[in-house]
């Protein structure tokens, strides 16, 4: 729970606003299809492989293009997943520009079509890197000052993989709340 809401949930409700339709969950647990069962829940077609994985298993199975969030990312708002969708317009794929060690966020990016083929090869090569295939296409990247436009790329780009990472989330979501990008209320916060 984060703003009194679950991450998923909160994820579900951003990405159809923005999108126009649910998302697809892509989910390995036996009792995913549970957690949501409004949703289409699928599981890794290449089991094993981390995000690559997933992110094949999002565009071979979902209406293509698609947008992909991991769904630990309890603050990623419905504004940047429209410019991201918009970017496949003129790229392959489409991803902002973080602080993070690739220097790119994929598990908050837009892929068209042509990612399918591309991830494949990188699987079948052992290159499980997120970003292994990029070469093989034609990526757009949404500048760290565009991104800036939705909020602060730490925050937006937020994972929740601990226990210690939940407890920070009452005081980052305050943050957002203040960020002169949020217009002084939380984005997308359940009223």
């Amino acid at each position: 729970m984060v703003g009194g809401e679950r991450i998923l949930d909160r994820l579900v409700r951003v990405m159809t606003a923005a999108l126009d339709e649910p998302p697809l969950l892509v989910a390995n647990l036996p009792e995913a299809p549970d957690w949501r069962p409004d949703l289409r829940v699928v599981p890794d077609i290449r089991r094993g492989l981390g995000s690559l994985g997933g992110i094949y298993t999002a565009v071979v199975e979902a209406p293509a293009p698609v947008v992909c969030v991991a769904w630990d990312m309890p603050f990623v708002p419905e504004g940047l997943l429209r410019r991201l969708a918009g970017g496949l317009l003129e790229h392959d794929a489409c991803l902002p520009q973080s602080g993070g060690r690739r220097g790119v966020e994929p598990l908050c990016a837009a892929y068209g079509p042509a990612c399918r083929e591309a991830i494949a090869r990188s699987l079948d090569q052992g290159d499980l890197r997120a970003i292994a295939f990029h070469e093989r296409i034609r990526v757009g990247i949404l500048p760290l000052s565009e991104v800036g436009r939705f909020g602060e790329p730490e925050l937006l780009f937020f994972n929740v993989n601990t226990a210690d990472d939940l407890a920070l989330t009452d005081g980052l979501w305050q943050r957002l709340e203040s960020s002169p990008s949020s217009g002084g209320k939380t984005p997308g916060r359940p009223r």
